[in-house]
């Protein structure tokens, strides 16, 4: 099993318990089928983006479901999670969009979050995450932050590559949602 991520953007604003429900149905038909599972996703505060969380057996059982279930998966990618030593994920409110014209290494972006860590501490901005993309060129970082832009000012400032950054609400399974998250 591995780590598929989906990226949709929306006209109209998402609700959490629409996308809660979505993917509560979704699970008991095409999902099932393909073996994926719902980790959970990030709907950005305006309801406009959500980021998707699935383990599933390879990227191409995702999409195929994904598809049957009806969703749009022109960004769909697999990819793999780094969390911050000593950090829980359940904690971040920030996400950070990344693009890379070619690949990269975890390390090289790593020694660059390193490097800027003094603009990050000042902005009271702390990693939680990292959702790298199997082919090196897409990651999505999570951070505990006051709001997004102190995070894009301290990403700026870092000489941190930004795609985009915003505050988002967790979306879990409903076993998991029992007790309230950021």
């Amino acid at each position: 099993m591995i780590d598929v991520f989906l990226e949709r953007n929306f006209e109209q604003p998402l609700e959490a318990a629409f996308v809660q429900e979505e993917a509560t149905q979704a699970a008991h038909g095409c999902l099932d089928l393909h073996r994926i599972r719902w980790q959970g996703s990030l709907l950005a505060r305006d309801g406009r983006r959500l980021v998707c969380h699935f383990r599933a057996p390879d990227t191409e059982s995702a999409r195929i479901g994904l598809r049957q279930a009806g969703a749009e998966v022109a960004r769909l990618w697999g990819g793999t999670l780094h969390d911050a030593p000593g950090e829980d994920p359940a904690t971040a409110n920030v996400l950070v969009e990344r693009a890379f014209a070619a690949p990269v290494t975890l390390a090289a972006i790593q020694a660059l979050e390193d490097a800027g860590s003094a603009c990050l501490q000042n902005h009271r901005v702390r990693f939680v995450r990292t959702c790298f993309a199997l082919d090196h060129r897409r990651m999505l970082c999570l951070y505990r932050a006051p709001d997004a832009e102190s995070v894009r000012l301290a990403q700026r400032l870092a000489g941190m590559p930004l795609e985009r950054a915003w505050a988002f609400r967790a979306v879990l399974p409903a076993a998991e949602n029992s007790t309230p998250r950021r």
